[in-house]
């Protein structure tokens, strides 16, 4: 029962994610159509590599006839920061998980799945991790289909306005638990530095976008737990969050 319930939970709680994946996905769909790439192939990209930056970059790369190993180092440095996701995730869940299951997690985790299982916090199991990442896929394979679809139909200008749908989605998952944390806060803040600091700072912004997003978080992950240590729970303190939150 508990188990429906937390999937029902991560359902709900994925909704407003795969309402904004829909437009994102939308427009790759339309840049692969544009890029005479074959529906079929088009359609396995998006239910394989669900990550926005690395399939754009990917279909770009082949279009410019980029080899094929110059595709994968890209695709991996640019999707590398999922492996950082992976190990922080993998810090709140309790429960034994066996590793083809854990497997399975890894194909649904994205920005945004990261996101708002990290704001759930220690309680989050995988019945709610299925849950949370199930519409955003959805959502991500019906917005390419319809991209592609919708071939040459659409102008530049709102193909343009549709991109901006995953800034949005950003500001609205950050910004709640940005209010209530000072320790999320500075993160958020500091990896915004560091990243306008690889943009617009000679040499910096010589280096690859990928290794930039992995030092970025690095760096700001490093300062807030410095600033903001994680205190340890007491036995007591530990077994009345465990109580509250239904686990025992």
């Amino acid at each position: 029962m508990k188990t429906g319930n937390d999937f029902l939970a991560g359902l709900r709680k994925g909704i407003p994610v795969a309402i904004a994946y829909l437009a994102v996905s939308f427009t790759f769909g339309l840049a692969a159509k544009r890029g005479n790439f074959p529906f079929w192939f088009t359609s396995l990209i998006s239910a394989t590599n669900l990550t926005s930056a690395g399939q754009f970059t990917g279909i770009e790369l082949l279009r410019f006839g980029a080899s094929y190993l110059e595709l994968a180092l890209a695709v991996f440095i640019i999707n590398l920061r999922y492996a950082l996701m992976s190990f922080s995730l993998s810090q709140q869940v309790r429960i034994r998980i066996l590793p083809m299951k854990r497997f399975a997690m890894s194909l649904f985790l994205t920005d945004e799945v990261f996101a708002l299982a990290s704001e759930k916090g220690e309680s989050i199991t995988p019945a709610y991790y299925f849950g949370l990442a199930t519409l955003p896929y959805v959502g991500w394979q019906i917005g390419t289909i319809a991209g592609y679809l919708s071939g040459s139909l659409f102008p530049a200008r709102v193909i343009a306005a549709a991109g901006i749908a995953i800034y949005c989605m950003y500001i609205a998952i950050f910004l709640p638990p940005l209010k209530k944390n000072a320790g999320i806060a500075l993160a958020v803040l500091s990896a915004a530095a560091f990243s306008c600091a690889f943009y617009y700072i000679p040499y910096l912004n010589k280096i690859p976008m990928g290794f930039r997003v992995i030092i970025s978080a690095l760096a700001a992950t490093l300062i807030a737990a410095a600033l903001f240590p994680k205190k340890e729970e007491s036995k007591t303190e530990s077994e009345e969050r465990e109580r509250k939150e239904g686990k025992v």
